[in-house]
């Protein structure tokens, strides 16, 4: 019978660079000659041997590693055992700092960090740049000075006069009070035409 199948990798991490080459190798604890090695890359058979040359790595490599480790006894008896899987994941350098990667769940973004980052920023210039423009707009939009106050239109009145007189002479009669008598002048403005005598009125009681 045959046991203990494992998958051993040169690297510590199951991260390999893009371009880099890799091989991986599979043994078992126990078994009895000849033992055959089967390679399952995501549940699909992708070569035999004890060593797996992966060759110059890239985006097709990534993907889940299985070792399938199978003897016979006589014509009959067939004894298999399995490895544990290896993630494989394949990383290659992207815009800036940030890295691309890419696993079992398809193409990661490592530098997703840094574009939040950038997006971050890109977002606080804006607001600050329509925050300033908004401050300033009511200065730019002021209305234009009218014309200055104390000139008259056509036809309006300059100032009016009131004069107002007591009427003379005799002591004032009982009852109701008298009013005196009130005159209105109009003064027409600098534009304003010339109103005759006898548009003055007088109110006399």
């Amino acid at each position: 019978p045959v046991a203990g199948a494992t998958i051993s990798v040169a690297r510590m991490e199951p991260s390999v660079p893009a371009g880099e080459s890799l091989n991986l190798s599979c043994s078992v604890r126990a078994g009895t000659e000849p033992v055959t090695f089967t390679w399952l890359r995501d549940g699909q058979e992708l070569g035999s041997g004890p060593i797996l040359s992966l060759g110059t790595m890239g985006p097709a490599h990534a993907g889940t590693y299985q070792c399938l480790a199978t003897n016979r006894l006589g014509t009959r008896r067939t004894f298999w055992a399995q490895s544990p899987a290896l993630n494989l994941s394949v990383t290659q350098p992207g815009w800036g700092q940030g890295r691309q990667q890419w696993g079992t769940g398809g193409a990661v973004a490592a530098g997703l960090s840094v574009s939040l980052l950038l997006l971050l920023l890109l977002s606080a210039a804006v607001a600050g740049h329509l925050w300033h423009r908004r401050r300033a707009e009511p200065e730019g939009h002021r209305p234009e000075p009218t014309a200055p106050p104390g000139v008259p239109e056509d036809g309006e009145v300059l100032y009016t006069h009131v004069v107002v007189t007591e009427q003379g002479g005799g002591y004032p009669r009982r009852g109701s009070p008298q009013e005196p008598a009130v005159t209105y002048a109009v003064l027409p403005g600098p534009q304003a035409r010339l109103r005759l005598p006898s548009d003055a009125y007088e109110n006399v009681p």
